[in-house]
């Protein structure tokens, strides 16, 4: 709120339980002057944030924050430059003490500010992104017919393979299809267990996905299998994370 439009209605809104921060240099501006009086009449608490500890408002106000600076950066020392850059270290740092003091967590900044990636690295999880890609998963005796239909159709360059019971027990990519034809295997005779990368990387269900993105860049690969208790229930892949623009 400006001191000057707060003197033509907008003081308003201040009402006796509030704390009013005022932030003044000099603290001796007219505004100053005619708002403090006024201010005070609410009931409400009064901290200055002032550059003149020997002040006007310095004198009013319940409680001083010190913003005195030596020299504005201005070379004639008049336009507010250091001294701005001053009381916005210490609101800053107001803030920062009042969100510890109130144990305000990660989940109430993803309550209060669901938008923007900022928002998405705190409430986004694996379960949104993996219920929008089909879950690719083979039998360990799946031949290679198969397990390449599987992986195409599904289009996430990989697939999952289970035992009988559906429980995980590795999974394809396209890597390893690379190198099965590198080391000139007879194709006909390759089974999904014979190809197959034995403890895949895994996420559990209900995870963030911005702890999906730490794994994937810690291990350098493009895709996690999402985990319930030790069965698939889908994929996450980098490009999801690319989508949603965690990356």
């Amino acid at each position: 709120m400006h001191a000057a439009d707060a003197i033509h209605g907008d003081l308003g809104m201040i009402q006796r339980d509030d704390v009013v921060i005022c932030i003044s240099k000099s603290g001796s501006t007219p505004e100053i002057k005619v708002l403090v009086p006024l201010l005070k009449r609410t009931g409400a608490k009064l901290i200055a944030l002032v550059g003149n500890l020997n002040s006007w408002l310095a004198d009013q106000a319940d409680c001083i924050l010190d913003a005195t600076v030596a020299q504005e950066a201005c070379p004639h020392d008049l336009a507010p430059t250091t001294s701005t850059t001053a009381a916005l270290a210490l609101g800053d740092a107001l803030a920062i003490c009042l969100l510890e003091a109130r144990s305000f967590g990660r989940e109430d900044f993803a309550r209060l500010h669901p938008g923007g990636t900022l928002g998405k690295r705190l409430y986004l999880t694996v379960d949104d992104l993996s219920r929008l890609n089909e879950l690719p998963q083979v039998s360990l005796q799946a031949d290679l017919h198969t397990v390449i239909l599987e992986m195409t159709s599904k289009r996430l360059g990989a697939t999952a393979v289970v035992d009988d019971d559906g429980a995980l027990a590795g999974i394809i990519t396209d890597g390893d299809l690379r190198r099965m034809l590198r080391a000139g295997r007879d194709l006909a005779q390759v089974r999904a267990t014979d190809i197959m990368t034995p403890r895949p990387k895994t996420i559990e269900t209900g995870t963030y996905a911005v702890t999906a993105l730490e794994m994937m860049q810690l291990h350098q690969i493009t895709q996690l299998i999402v985990l319930e208790g030790t069965r698939p229930v889908g994929f996450v892949h980098m490009h999801d994370l690319l989508r949603e623009g965690l990356v």
